[in-house]
């Protein structure tokens, strides 16, 4: 976790629950939309709330024996809960082919009893429990957590992450003191970018809908999409078998996805609204647009749609997705 950070935009955040650190409740429920920084923000303050040196701001020192523990994920009074902690994470790379897991079990829940009957490894009695991300409880494991926020240890804090507040039990949610997390505007997401090295930020940005830590964790895949782009320029003159296995190489969702965000836009030209998410193709998708009747690519929309929910199946996604693309070259 030594890559725990605040943005600039969750600057305020971090003061107010800096200054509030000695009388914080026993639960926090973190929430907004995905990709401004939620779970950085839920390490840091972890992180800094179990700091022996605490800097001015109120963050970890980052040299302490407890933030060694911290950074090599072996803190004695922290746990993390995750969806992935018994299966693969999103930054392996494996041969082996498997299912990623999408709920945090009541075994994972039930596990945490002798951690808050223990009492904790430093002076400060704290211990700090993050659940990321918190929609991720089935019934079973959410009604077993409720039993713990309904009757708190001693000491502890619970961290909740959620990138969907509607997903989670009412009876969670009350028990929690919610912290709307901010989005960051375009000036504060460019201004980020532009520090981090990021080229075509604003570009990039209209492309991931305006999350800036999607931008910055997804450059590899911007190469591959520039060369994607290109192809679908083409319209009509597009060659399938060539660019099917570019759409592909990440996920046939991630490619699915960026045929039906060109497809979105070319709707949007003919609807006379403004391009979304291809800014620097305007004038391309302009030209495709002046050629394709609307019916047929609201038509083309709806196979993709189609095709999306096939994604995760093991399907031969190259033949599928050369159908797909021979359906758009007809469309002109």
């Amino acid at each position: 976790m030594n890559d725990a950070q605040i943005f600039p935009w969750q600057s305020q955040i971090w003061e107010r629950l800096v200054h509030d650190s000695q009388r914080l409740p026993h639960a926090i429920l973190l929430h907004g939309r995905a990709g401004i920084g939620k779970y950085n923000f839920a390490c840091s303050f972890s992180q800094a709330l179990l700091c022996l040196n605490k800097m001015p701001n109120g963050g970890a020192c980052k040299t302490c024996a407890s933030c060694h523990w911290f950074n090599d994920d072996s803190h004695p009074d922290f746990r993390l809960l995750t969806p992935e902690q018994d299966a693969e994470s999103d930054d392996t790379v494996s041969s082996k082919k498997t299912k990623k897991k999408t709920q945090i079990s009541v075994s994972q829940i039930r596990d945490l009893s002798d951690f808050l009957s223990l009492s904790s490894h430093q002076s400060s009695g704290m211990r700090i429990v993050l659940i990321h991300p918190a929609e991720a409880l089935n019934v079973a494991s959410a009604n077993a957590l409720l039993k713990m926020l309904e009757e708190p240890a001693s000491g502890v804090i619970f961290i909740l992450v959620a990138h969907q507040l509607q997903r989670l039990l009412p009876t969670i949610i009350s028990r929690c003191q919610k912290i709307n997390m901010p989005v960051p505007n375009e000036e504060q997401s460019l201004g980020w970018l532009e520090e981090q090295g990021v080229k075509n930020a604003k570009q990039q940005l209209a492309y991931l809908e305006g999350s800036p830590i999607k931008v910055l964790s997804e450059q590899m895949q911007f190469d591959q999409l520039s060369e994607i782009w290109k192809h679908l320029a083409l319209g009509p003159k597009l060659e399938p078998y060539v660019l099917a296995p570019l759409l592909i190489a990440n996920s046939a969702e991630t490619g699915v996805i960026a045929i039906q965000k060109w497809i979105y836009d070319m709707v949007a030209i003919k609807l006379g609204q403004q391009v979304r998410y291809h800014l620097q193709y305007i004038s391309a998708l302009q030209a495709l647009a002046d050629k394709v009747n609307l019916s047929r690519l609201f038509d083309m929309y709806k196979r993709m749609n189609e095709l999306r929910k096939l994604a995760s199946h093991p399907l031969n996604h190259e033949l599928q997705m050369e159908g797909l693309l021979l359906e758009y070259t007809k469309i002109f």
